[in-house]
C-alpha cells in the first residue's frame, strides 16, 4: 500500500509588527511610574488593529514608541520593512488637526512627499488624487483656516496616506470631532482601508468605532497597561456604518465592555 502523500502547510506569514515585552517608565518628581509593563502584540500585514483602554492605561504611549516619537524603557519593537526602501516606514495622525496653517490644503497633503524629495509635479498630482477621493478637490487652494475642523482631519489622514507608508498610526484622529462628523469620517476611513489595505495600528477610546474598523480590537488594562484580552471582529467586510446596527455588532460590544468597563471603574477608582 502507498504511503499518504502530505502537503506540508505555508509557513506563517511574518508579521509587520512584533512588539516584545515592551515597557515604559518614566521618572516623576513622586519616583518612578511605570506607563506599559510587559506588552506584547504581533500586527500582520494589512491588518487593522485597534486598542481600547481607560485613559491613562498607557495607549498613546505605546503609539509614539511605535512612531518613534518616544523610547522603550524594555523590551523591542521590530517593524519589517517593505520592499521599497523610499517609502517611510511609517506616517501618524493625531486627535488635533496638525496641519500647517500657512500651507494651502494641497501644499499640506503634499507635504511629506516633499520631504521626501519626490518632485513638485509628481507630488502636486498623488495630493490632487487624494484630494479627490475624500472630496475636497475644491479646497485645494484653501488654508486651513478657511476649512471646517473635519476637512482639516481629512487633510491629516490623506497626507499620511500620500506618503505611502508601511504602517498607518492613527492616535484617536477622530476623537476631537463632532459626532456627525465623526460619523462621516468613519464611513470613509472603512472605504479608504477597503482601498488600499494599509497595516493601521488606531487607538481609540470609542468602543463601537474600534469594533467597526478593526479586524481586532485589543484590550489593555488600567495603569500600568498591559493586555488583558484580545477580541477577533468576526463581522464581515465591507462594513458600513449601518454595520452598528446589527445583532452580531451589539454581542461583541456586549463581550468587550464586560471586560473593558472593569478597567474602566478600577481606573477611576484608583484617580479617586
Amino acid at each position: 500500500m502507498q504511503d499518504a502523500v502530505t502537503t506540508p502547510k505555508a509557513p506563517a506569514a511574518q508579521p509587520k509588527i512584533v512588539s516584545r515585552n515592551v515597557t515604559k517608565i518614566y521618572s516623576t518628581l513622586a519616583g518612578p511610574v511605570t506607563a506599559i509593563d510587559d506588552f506584547n502584540l504581533d500586527v500582520a500585514e494589512r491588518e487593522f488593529v485597534c486598542i481600547v483602554g481607560p485613559s491613562g492605561c498607557g495607549k498613546s504611549t505605546y503609539l509614539r514608541i511605535l512612531a518613534g516619537l518616544d523610547t522603550l524603557s524594555s523590551g523591542s519593537i521590530t517593524v519589517r520593512p517593505g520592499v521599497d526602501p523610499k517609502k517611510p516606514l511609517n506616517s501618524v495622525v493625531f486627535q488635533e488637526y496638525a496641519v500647517f496653517p500657512w500651507k494651502t490644503v494641497i501644499e499640506n497633503v503634499a507635504f511629506g512627499l516633499q520631504m521626501r524629495g519626490v518632485g513638485e509635479a509628481e507630488r502636486l498630482a498623488t495630493a490632487r488624487h487624494w484630494l479627490e477621493r475624500v472630496g475636497l478637490s475644491k479646497f485645494a487652494n484653501y488654508y486651513p483656516s478657511q476649512i471646517s475642523g473635519g476637512m482639516k482631519q481629512r487633510v491629516s489622514i490623506i497626507r499620511a496616506l500620500a506618503n505611502d507608508p508601511e504602517v498607518l498610526l492613527m492616535d484617536e484622529p477622530l476623537g476631537a470631532l463632532d459626532a456627525q462628523t465623526r460619523i462621516v469620517l468613519q464611513d470613509e476611513l472603512l472605504r479608504i482601508w477597503e482601498e488600499t489595505h494599509k497595516t493601521v495600528v488606531y487607538i481609540t477610546h470609542s468602543l463601537d468605532e474600534a469594533i467597526l474598523l478593526g479586524d481586532r480590537v485589543i484590550v489593555m488594562s488600567a495603569h500600568p497597561g498591559r493586555l488583558l484580552e484580545t477580541f477577533h471582529v468576526d463581522i464581515p467586510r465591507p462594513r458600513t456604518v449601518d454595520t452598528m446596527n446589527t445583532p452580531r455588532f451589539a454581542e461583541l460590544r456586549g463581550e468587550i465592555w464586560a471586560l473593558l468597563g472593569k478597567e474602566v471603574t478600577r481606573a477611576m477608582e484608583m484617580q479617586a
